[in-house]
Parts: structure tokens; C-alpha cells; sequence
């Protein structure tokens, strides 16, 4: 009895033995599974941290940032304190450089389009999402400020560096896009990179045939700065809708009302849409003196009479929404002692409301036609050239800015935005918001452009807790 009993145990702990040396080699074996897995990916796989361990752990480091502001308006074609960086530019291609070494110093993996579009990606540990994209330019035009779209790349950078200090693993990718020529200084088009990513094949074909005013033409222009497949087919920088899972983009107000009121961070929550319109008169000119005043034909004040109509048709529209500057005027051939022969207007009209600013441009038109008539000239050229629709910020993004305000402790308020921005036709690739921050007197466009160390930090901060909201969407 007892022998049966001890080869009862013996069996009994001889396929206990087994079975726990199978369990324990399927443990290792999914403990080897895991650890692949996490050394692959850079992240855990049990309970990431998707979430900033505390309000206390977003630090911006302000020093250095302020650092980098002031070294990248180093590269400029104008002395400081003003800054002119041009597309495709030396100091544009130095610029660049600058801001890919710092997205790959905070760890990002950069890429480029085939015009100069700049992205740096923080790998969630769920890539296959769509990402989150923050990001704004750097490009800036002749004798302006450092501020204007830098505080949107810098500090897209920084609420990323702000995030992983913080201990935050995104479930969304993060992205950090610099967009090329927001501004629209050498080939006449604004927000040109934004655009052609939102999918636009007008312009992707009027590129082919675009020269500057030195008659260089685009792509031998990016071909100079290293992006030789710009001569190419300009399709492929398209992104498809749904591309990014929202798009945010952090900048100085421009304009006065933050300051003002003592409020931290304005919430966009529409941006206007800009409308574009070149005119040219063609009269008689002649000798400024010799030339009897009943019997002239000149194109120079029809253009001025033009100007101040623009100014009538946008008060008139009653509301305070609609604006409209005629930003160039010009006359041929400009001499002190000659009578106009030529007068060229280039007039810029934003409203929030598409069919107001379009009834405005209409008004505008039917002023240049009467005009022409009255003075004797000739209407040569009435031009729209862009008529873009307005955009609205998502209401998921204001909502999360909103909650990243009031977390933070900061005055916030909702606004719209007069000027356009890269954001305008982000809107057509993914749901988009944007965040402002003051700036002194509204200055922008100027070299006294400035915001304080203080107002960029807070609004990174607010970025970043946005942007780890979004990620988790």
C-alpha cells in the first residue's frame, strides 16, 4: 500500500513538473513576445501612459526656446531686429536645416515632400491610426517680424519635448509639419505647401508655368534649394481626406484684442475667407503740364477713386467682420511730370461670411466699370485671383483647447481669425483648430512684431495638453 502510495506522488509530481515547465516556457515565450514588441516600438505594451502624469510635469523650457526664436531670425536677407526669409531662399534652405536638426534632436523621424514641406513624427504605440498634425511656417516677408508662424513650428517642437518629459506615451502619432511659403512673397501665392496638400490641381499645374520677378521659374527655383522633384508631377504631395485625425495650429493673434483684454489664449473658432482681385486702368497720359485738366485721361486717379470705393463697399456691408486693403497700387510710368497712363490695384477682402465678401467684390466691380466710364479709360484687367471659402474650426478641437485652458488655469476666449492661415486649407484635409496667443498691439508683418516668453509658454502648454487629448481620440 504504501508503494502504491509513493508511486501515486511520483507520477502525480512528475506531470505536475511537465505542466508547469510547459506553462512557465509559454509565459517566457509571450515574455519574449512582449519584450520584442516593446524594444521594436520604443513603448511598453502593458498600460501605456496616455496621459501627462500630472499638470505640474508640462514644463516648457522657455530659455531655449526663446534661444531658437532668435537663432532661426538669424537667417534673414535683412538686418535685425527684422527678418526677410523668401522661398527656396539661402537663408529659407538654412532655416530648414535648422528646424529638421531640431526635430530629429527631439527625437522625431523627419520626412519632405517634393516641395519643402517638413514633417517630424512621434510614433504612437498605435501608428496605424490616423495622426494628430500640429505645425505652422517660417517663411517670412521683406523687413518683418520672428515671431509670425515661427511660434507654430518652434513651439509644436517644444509641446512635443513638453509631452515626453511629461512621461505621456500618444495612442496617435504626433506630427510637426513646417509648411512651405505660407506667405506668398516670390511666386504670388499664399499658403502654396497647405494647398497643394489639401489637393489642389489647379495649382499644382499652374506651378509648371510660374516665374518670380526675376523670371526664375518655380521649379528651377526648388530645384536650387534641393527639391528636384518639384519639376515633377506635384500630385504626389496631395493628401487624401482623413490623412491626419485633426490639425492644430498654434500662432500670435496679430491683431490687438488678446492683449487688450488681458486674455491668455484665443480659441479660433472660424477663419475668414480671403479673396484676391488685380486691377489695371489704362488711360492717355502726358505732360503735366501741358496736358488741360478737362481733357485728361488719367489712370491714376481712377485707380485712387477705385480705393476709396473699396473702402465704401466693406463699411457698407454692416458688419465688422468684412475688411478690404488695397495693398499695391502702382503707376506707369511714375514719374513726377507725367500724367498716369497706367494704374495697376491689387486688392485683398476677407470676411467670415463667403456671400458678403463676394457681394463685396461685386460692388468693387461694378464701382471699377463706372469709374472707367466716367474718366475715360479703360478697364484692362479686372482679376479675381483666389476666392477661397472660409473654414470652421472643428468643434471636438475647441472643445479640447478649451478643457486644456481650463485645466491650466488660463483666461481664454473664443475669436475668429481675419488673417489666413496654412490652417484655412488644412480644413479640407482634416478637422482643424487653431490657438492664439497675444501679441504686442497686434503688431505682426513689422519688425516690433512680439509675444513674451510668458504668453508663448502658456501656449504650449495648451498645445501640448490639446495634442495629448487628440491622440487619445
Amino acid at each position: 500500500m504504501a508503494l502504491r502510495f509513493s508511486l501515486f506522488l511520483f507520477i502525480f509530481s512528475l506531470c505536475f513538473i511537465c505542466d508547469f515547465t510547459a506553462i512557465s516556457a509559454q509565459r517566457d515565450d509571450e515574455d519574449m513576445v512582449i519584450k520584442t514588441m516593446e524594444d521594436f516600438s520604443g513603448y511598453p505594451i502593458h498600460e501605456p501612459n496616455n496621459y501627462p502624469n500630472s499638470l505640474s510635469s508640462l514644463s516648457v523650457n522657455s530659455e531655449t526656446l526663446q534661444k531658437q526664436i532668435d537663432e532661426l531670425a538669424t537667417f534673414s536677407d535683412s538686418p535685425a531686429p527684422s527678418v526677410t526669409r523668401i522661398l527656396y531662399s539661402e537663408k529659407d534652405v538654412l532655416a530648414r536645416r535648422y528646424i529638421k536638426d531640431l526635430m530629429e534632436l527631439s527625437g522625431l523621424s523627419v520626412k519632405e515632400d517634393a516641395v519643402g514641406n517638413i514633417f517630424g513624427r512621434w510614433n504612437g504605440y498605435e501608428p496605424e491610426l490616423a495622426p494628430v498634425l500640429t505645425g505652422s511656417h517660417v517663411d517670412a516677408i521683406p523687413y518683418s517680424g520672428k515671431y509670425d508662424g515661427v511660434v507654430g513650428v518652434l513651439g509644436a517642437i517644444e509641446a512635443i519635448n513638453v509631452l515626453k518629459r511629461s512621461g505621456l506615451k500618444p495612442k496617435r502619432s504626433l506630427e510637426v509639419i513646417m509648411f512651405t511659403s505660407e506667405e506668398p512673397t516670390r511666386f504670388g501665392i499664399s499658403c502654396l505647401g497647405s494647398r497643394l496638400l489639401a489637393g489642389n490641381v489647379e495649382l499644382a499645374e499652374l506651378l509648371k508655368k510660374t516665374v518670380d520677378s526675376q523670371n526664375i521659374s518655380f521649379s528651377d527655383a526648388a530645384k536650387s534649394a534641393g527639391y528636384a522633384s518639384a519639376m515633377g508631377d506635384l500630385s504626389e504631395v496631395f493628401l487624401k481626406r482623413g490623412s491626419y485625425s485633426a490639425f492644430v495650429e498654434l500662432h500670435i493673434e496679430q491683431g490687438p484684442i488678446l492683449e487688450k483684454e488681458g486674455t491668455s489664449i484665443g480659441v479660433v473658432t472660424a477663419i475668414a475667407a480671403p479673396a484676391s482681385v488685380k486691377v489695371t486702368f489704362e488711360g492717355n497720359g502726358g505732360h503735366a503740364g501741358a496736358a488741360l485738366m478737362p481733357e485728361r485721361n488719367d489712370a491714376g486717379l481712377a485707380a485712387a477713386e477705385l480705393a476709396l470705393a473699396v473702402e465704401k463697399h466693406v463699411l457698407d456691408s454692416g458688419s465688422i467682420d468684412t475688411v478690404g486693403t488695397v495693398g499695391i497700387l502702382t503707376l506707369h510710368p511714375g514719374a513726377i511730370n507725367s500724367i498716369p497712363s497706367m494704374a495697376h490695384l491689387e486688392i485683398d477682402t476677407r470676411d467670415i461670411d463667403e456671400s458678403r465678401r463676394n457681394l463685396v467684390i461685386e460692388k468693387i466691380h461694378q464701382s471699377a466699370l463706372a469709374i472707367a466710364k466716367k474718366r475715360k479709360v479703360i478697364l484692362s484687367e479686372f482679376e479675381i485671383v483666389n476666392q477661397d471659402p472660409p473654414a470652421l474650426s472643428d468643434e471636438s478641437i475647441t472643445k479640447a483647447t478649451e478643457l486644456a485652458c481650463q485645466e491650466l488655469n488660463l483666461t481664454h476666449k473664443k475669436m475668429i481669425s481675419r488673417a489666413y492661415h496654412d490652417s484655412l486649407f488644412m480644413a479640407r484635409v482634416s478637422p482643424m483648430g487653431m490657438i492664439f496667443i497675444p501679441c504686442y498691439k497686434g503688431y505682426s508683418h513689422k519688425p516690433e512684431e512680439f509675444s513674451s516668453v510668458e504668453d508663448i509658454a502658456n501656449g504650449v502648454k495648451v498645445l501640448a495638453l490639446t495634442l495629448s487629448k487628440l491622440s487619445l481620440s
